[in-house]
């Protein structure tokens, strides 16, 4: 006892004594911009700035869509990339429980038993050439921490826990995304499908009634041409929509984590609101954006791992040590003349290694000065993607209040063509012109409707999503 004492004082002292090698972390400075441009009339939503290692709200819930909020449900109970996510987070905790467990001596029980025949030739001795011997001891191993190199890996898994947890939160961030994107996409498609569907009715009405003119006479067989073209133009365009709708609502159907041919979207009514979503100041971007919380810990891992590196180049001590019993004789195998022990220090110390250890200081340095990059290309980034998405929603707004004019126009122009028409002032070209006319800004506005959704989800996304209350991380309800 007096022993093993003296061994776990002495480790923890040497262990806790002396300073790590390399250099200590430095979060590396980033230029921010003051303010984002065309931030103006942005409503007065407001987001806090926890941490990135906390969970992200249900930003979803800003578009007051029913149907939306259950499908951001089930993808996040059953996307398997998200799974997978937390799989690998899981794997880093483990990893750095494994470099923790370095801190503490390691202790196993190798008991053994050897039968072993000597040569008498060589060994003149009056013991018997046949012998049994039984062993029961345990070794234990402590490495001296002098230089920091576990320290300094401790530091580097770590770290790598923490990226690989906000590298969860992208990927949630990311899903949760994809599947409003898809959502608001699906049904934009939807309400063209019924537009077109039902502009291809009006073709069909429209060509009975050419042709009940061309055999009363009052029309020309050019006017049934052109009518037997439209509506066959328009019959194409349904099925493309239709195609298109298929392959989105298959695609809505993974993020789910559902067959495609199992699923069916059912069509919604166009109930989400477009919510407002100020920036607020660029240098908060750092601290919700889990990308570049990403970013940053993998930089901290690389400048940890320099430290690994830099003590490579200095003597590693260990404490050894074995107790136990040792006997020919299994009945006298634990009496207390059986007893063997032994403690001392051993040294490993690096004279000439080929230039390995040099080499792979200078890898860690340059793959520091990698991570350094990596790290400011994702903020240069993470500020265009929030810029990009606040001047598309000002335009896209702007364009939005041109669209409703060109609709009610469109609309007014094909009543009045279809009425000179009928009072056989125009020939059937100018109503058909104006219908398709109409079909297009009809079309165009549904398209905008969604486009300015999408705009907003983007807005949000790049902004690192929606913020409730910090809530500790867990993944365990994916991972299950």
């Amino acid at each position: 006892m007096k022993i093993a004492a003296l061994f776990l004082v002495t480790a923890a002292i040497a262990n806790a004594s002396f300073p790590s090698v390399g250099p200590n972390y430095k979060k590396p400075d980033v230029a921010a911009p003051a303010a984002y441009l065309d931030t103006q009339d942005l409503g007065s939503w407001k987001t806090a700035a926890p941490a990135d290692a906390f969970a992200r709200g249900e930003w979803w819930k800003l578009f007051a869509d029913t149907a939306l909020d259950d499908l951001e449900t089930r993808a996040l109970a059953a996307n398997q990339d998200l799974r997978a996510a937390a799989a690998r987070v899981e794997q880093a905790r483990a990893a750095a429980g494994l470099a923790r467990s370095a801190y503490w001596p390691q202790i196993a029980a190798n008991g053994s038993v050897t039968r072993e025949q000597t040569s008498t030739t060589v060994d003149n001795a009056t013991h018997e050439p046949l012998s049994t011997t039984y062993r029961a001891p345990l070794s234990a191993s402590w490495e001296l921490d002098l230089f920091g190199r576990v320290r300094r890996l401790n530091e580097s898994a770590g770290a790598d826990a923490d990226a690989t947890a906000a590298t969860f939160e992208t990927v949630r961030l990311a899903l949760t995304a994809d599947v409003a994107v898809n959502y608001f996409s699906l049904r934009a498609l939807n309400e063209e499908l019924v537009l077109v569907r039902n502009t291809v009715g009006l073709r069909q009405r429209a060509l009975d009634l050419v042709s009940a003119r061309l055999k009363s006479g009052t029309a020309a067989e050019l006017d049934l041409a052109r009518a037997e073209t439209e509506l066959a133009t328009t019959e194409t365009e349904a099925a493309s929509l239709a195609s298109r709708r298929s392959a989105l609502q298959d695609s809505l159907a993974v993020l789910l984590g559902e067959p495609a041919s199992a699923f069916a979207f059912k069509t919604a009514s166009a109930t989400a609101a477009l919510p407002a979503v100020p920036a607020g100041i660029p240098s908060e971007l750092l601290e919700r954006r889990p990308d570049i919380a990403a970013a940053e810990r993998s930089l901290a891992a690389a400048n940890a791992r320099i430290g690994v590196a830099k003590a490579a180049f200095f003597p590693a001590i260990s404490l050894t040590s074995a107790a136990g019993y040792a006997s020919s004789d299994i009945d006298r195998l634990f009496t207390t003349d059986s007893r063997i022990w032994s403690i001392g220090p051993s040294l490993y110390l690096p004279i000439f290694q080929g230039g390995r250890n040099r080499a792979n200081l200078a890898r860690s340095r340059a793959a520091y000065d990698e991570a350094v990059a990596v790290f400011r290309q994702r903020v240069l980034i993470a500020f265009r993607e929030v810029q990009d998405a606040l001047t598309a929603s000002r335009f896209l707004g702007e364009q939005s209040t041109a669209q409703e004019h060109a609709l009610a126009s469109a609309q007014r122009a094909t009543t009045l063509a279809q009425i000179r028409y009928d009072s056989g002032y125009v020939s059937y070209l100018e109503v058909i012109d104006a219908q398709r006319t109409a079909l297009t800004v009809q079309r165009a506005n549904t398209q905008l409707a969604a486009q300015r959704l999408n705009t907003q989800v983007a807005l949000i996304k790049s902004l690192g999503g929606g913020w409730s209350r910090p809530t500790t991380l867990t993944v365990a309800s994916v991972s299950n």
